[in-house]
């Protein structure tokens, strides 16, 4: 349901909440031939579990497919969900870093609840402003181990 423009990565233009005509229900047509089909852009793309998490989560297994009056409010949760996958991946990696044990705590701590939390939507739509925030912030705290990693390979 994401918008693409035609050239190197797509084959043709695609508006925001249009389906895509290689779709067939929940099916990519071409997902075995997607480079050859002109489509390197959708082999790149990981939407890093979000979509799977907005339909079983926060529509509880309903399809726009079959209700296209949820086309805007699942785009709107996707991309926020999208959001919050992105901080699980953050903060996973920032396992690496030398941590003190209560920065370690509070990476832990976040992750545990990003990746366990059953969200609603008026939940995702509130992430950016509240709980998102306050991991940036955590991230930014804890960016002072970037160089220091960076060092030690």
């Amino acid at each position: 349901m994401l918008a693409f423009d035609k050239g190197k990565d797509f084959a043709f233009d695609k508006n925001p909440c249009e389906a895509c005509r290689n779709l067939s229900r929940h099916s990519c047509t071409i997902h075995d031939k997607l480079t050859q089909e002109g489509f390197p852009g959708c082999v790149a793309y990981d939407c890093l579990g979000a979509g799977n998490r907005v339909i079983q989560e926060v529509f509880a297994g309903q399809s726009w497919q079959d209700e296209p009056r949820l086309i805007p409010v699942m785009m709107e949760a996707f991309s926020a969900m999208r959001e919050v996958h992105k901080r699980i991946d953050l903060l996973r990696a920032a396992e690496i870093l030398p941590l003190e044990q209560q920065e370690d705590q509070t990476r832990r701590d976040f992750l545990d609840h990003l990746e366990q939390h059953h969200w609603s939507g008026t939940e995702l739509n509130e992430f950016e402003f509240g709980l998102a925030l306050e991991i940036d912030i955590f991230l930014l705290g804890i960016s002072k181990y970037l160089s220091a990693a960076s060092y030690e390979k």
